[in-house]
């Protein structure tokens, strides 16, 4: 194969997995940064978004010979708003990418090329930073990589895709302080497909999360037992080629690792230490994954009575929504044993595009779950009472919407919440009573420890006034009707 020579800063088309081109420009990786082991790959700072990834040789285009192919086969006003941050980067720099050291001295751009089978590994010998330069479309998320994390994205597919974030497995670093670390771990979106474990898999709940990711285990070829308390909610994925289990007990005696995903801490207790429950089915080395939004003394105590069966314990709670679960897409937190955590890899990898492993004791995971949950729907309050203010004062809510999408908070969130609202469609995809509930056991949290958390009890009183207008099983975006009776 002939080697093609590229150069740091040249523009290209990258591809990954399955998902169509995406305009970016070759950079020097973090001098910190390892490539993949056993590619040939290169770093790619992609344009549109904050994000990088290693693409494989073989997914790079130069990008002015395919610029015209590339446009005809991808539409959407992400992609578009990709193309024209490229166009403005070369009206700025007419072309000619330029680097400054630490002193604003201009550095020479370093040759880098596409090999063959038999070339040497330009990586072997390493590479050192290289800072973008001002002329950039945005800042380079390069500079902010912290403990060796790098993210990548999802590709736009259609016009009404959304961009995600998704990580790469590195390495996790251990802190001489005792404070908490992470692990992000590789990701189906950008492998594209896994190696599902050889070990039996139990699913407990199939909820609005639950659902879809027992789907996504079964796709990638996972040996899924269910149970749900309906159990006509199994029946659809016994016909997707799930086994079904009669009780919690029975699931868990069967399978090697059982996930668990209920409502709340009540569903979860019950689950365990009820009729028939979890624990009546653990035996000396039988793995349980607790992935419900819980407080952590109900994840500490479950973790207890597992491992005093001789059970293993991992607590996992998913960050996202049914539409994201569908997609796998989640963000999934861990704690408790890394050795469960590394057996759940490739079932991470199938219902989640990054995986987080949180250093210390049980409860960490749940706790900053809380915290993101909190953030998430006092966010969303916030949001409902702007739309409605905007109202009130004679503003158009759809420009209101407009002007938001296009400023620094915007967000596929922000947009698809919003449009929800103005359209009246309230479909849960993201239950109000569970934000609800996910605000209340947060402030408790607070509490504990004597932090105040007057924005999340503001927001928490308005979800319990659009539960009073009976909106508890609409989605979380049905608080605006809060403000407007």
């Amino acid at each position: 194969m002939a080697t093609v020579h590229l150069r740091i800063g040249d523009l290209v088309w990258g591809k990954l997995g399955r998902y169509p081109p995406w305009p970016g420009k070759v950079v020097s990786p973090p001098k910190d940064l390892k490539k993949p082991r056993g590619k040939k790959c290169f770093f790619v700072k992609f344009f549109g978004t904050e994000d990088h990834a290693w693409i494989k040789v073989e997914q790079l285009k130069p990008y002015h010979p395919h610029k015209e192919e590339m446009i005809k086969i991808n539409k959407g006003k992400r992609f578009q708003q990709a193309v024209d941050a490229v166009e403005e980067f070369l009206k700025k720099g007419k072309g000619k990418e330029q680097s400054t050291d630490s002193k604003g001295r201009k550095a020479p751009a370093k040759p880098m090329k596409i090999i063959g089978e038999d070339d040497e590994d330009p990586f072997k010998a390493g590479s050192s930073d290289k800072e973008l330069t001002d002329s950039d479309p945005e800042p380079s998320s390069a500079q902010r990589l912290v403990a060796g994390t790098v993210s990548g994205f999802k590709w736009e597919s259609s016009p009404a895709s959304s961009m995600e974030p998704i990580s790469k497995r590195l390495k996790i670093v251990e802190e001489d302080t005792g404070s908490t670390s992470i692990q992000a771990a590789d990701s189906t979106a950008l492998n594209g497909s896994i190696t599902p474990t050889d070990k039996r898999i139990g699913f407990l709940g199939l909820g609005l999360m639950g659902s879809g990711v027992v789907s996504n285990l079964l796709k990638m070829g996972h040996v899924v037992t269910v149970w749900n308390r309906t159990a006509e909610k199994c029946d659809l994925f016994v016909q997707e080629g799930a086994r079904l289990g009669r009780t919690p007990a029975e699931v868990v005696s069967m399978c090697d690792i059982t996930f668990s995903c209920v409502s709340d801490p009540k569903a979860a207790r019950d689950l365990v230490l009820g009729p028939s429950g979890v624990l009546q089915g653990i035996r000396p080395g039988k793995c349980y994954v607790e992935m419900s939004t819980i407080d952590h003394e109900t994840v500490t105590e479950l973790s207890q009575v597992i491992t005093s069966r001789g059970g293993r314990f991992l607590e996992a709670p998913v960050s996202g929504s049914q539409q994201v679960s569908n997609e796998g897409m989640l963000v999934i937190i861990a704690a408790g044993d890394r050795s469960v955590y590394e057996d759940c890899s490739s079932c991470f990898q199938a219902m989640g595009k990054t995986s987080f492993f949180l250093v210390g004791e049980v409860g960490n995971a749940a706790r900053m779950m809380l915290i993101l949950n909190m953030v998430q729907g006092s966010f969303m309050a916030t949001i409902a009472e702007g739309l409605t203010l905007a109202q009130a004062t004679g503003q158009s809510q759809q420009t209101f919407l407009d002007i938001l999408c296009q400023g620094q908070m915007a967000s596929s969130f922000v947009d698809q919440k919003c449009q929800n609202i103005l359209q009246g469609n309230f479909k849960p995809d993201y239950y109000l009573k569970h934000i609800q509930k996910d605000l209340r056991l947060a402030i408790s949290m607070g509490d504990s420890v004597n932090h105040p958390t007057p924005m999340a009890a503001t927001a928490n009183e308005v979800y319990k006034r659009a539960k009073a207008l009976d909106q508890s099983d609409n989605d979380m975006s049905a608080v605006y009707r809060a403000y407007i009776h």
